[in-house]
């Protein structure tokens, strides 16, 4: 389990007064009026910044730090990771889960048999679809739905599953 929640990707500055664009990576993304700081990790660095505002521009978000009035300030944060600690994520609901607890568990079936490892998640339009990595074959696409997700066990990185008929021939 994650300490920290990945809200956003800083892609590039935004004017000379210390803005930031950034790619939320967050359900919600209105959520960066209400976030007090973040902590921006490139590479192995890290750097707590406090936000001092937030603006919206199509699908970015438009941030400024306090503390960093210039261009030259942010421009080193380009590509850089921002995250929330964990007891600052959004409260989930009964059956949802923080994508990043998903990444890396492992999937068995209904019978114990280990499938694979959830290694990325695709979220559509009606729901997200878990890519399970199996070793010598074709990855695995699992929709996250009821009738297949059988049990999500965060605590043990452990995820049990029912395989529908056909989706092992995709």
């Amino acid at each position: 389990m994650n300490a920290d929640l990945r809200v956003g990707v800083i892609t590039r500055t935004h004017g000379i007064r210390g803005e930031v664009k950034v790619y939320p990576t967050t359900d919600s993304p209105l959520r960066f009026n209400e976030i007090e700081e973040v902590i921006a990790k490139l590479g192995k660095r890290e750097k707590l910044l406090k936000l001092e505002h937030a603006s919206y521009f199509k699908n970015l978000v438009i941030l400024k730090f306090a503390g960093l009035d210039h261009i030259e300030d942010v421009e080193a944060l380009k590509g850089a990771e921002l995250y929330v600690k964990r007891s600052d994520g959004e409260e989930l609901g009964e059956n949802e889960y923080y994508i990043a607890d998903i990444i890396g568990m492992e999937v068995y079936d209904e019978e114990g048999l280990r499938i694979g490892t959830v290694k990325d998640v695709l979220e559509t339009g009606a729901n997200d679809v878990y890519i399970v990595s199996r070793e010598a074959e074709k990855d695995l696409l699992l929709p996250a739905i009821h009738q297949c997700i059988r049990n999500v066990d965060v605590e043990n990185n452990r995820m049990t599953v029912h395989i529908m008929d056909g989706l092992l021939n995709l």
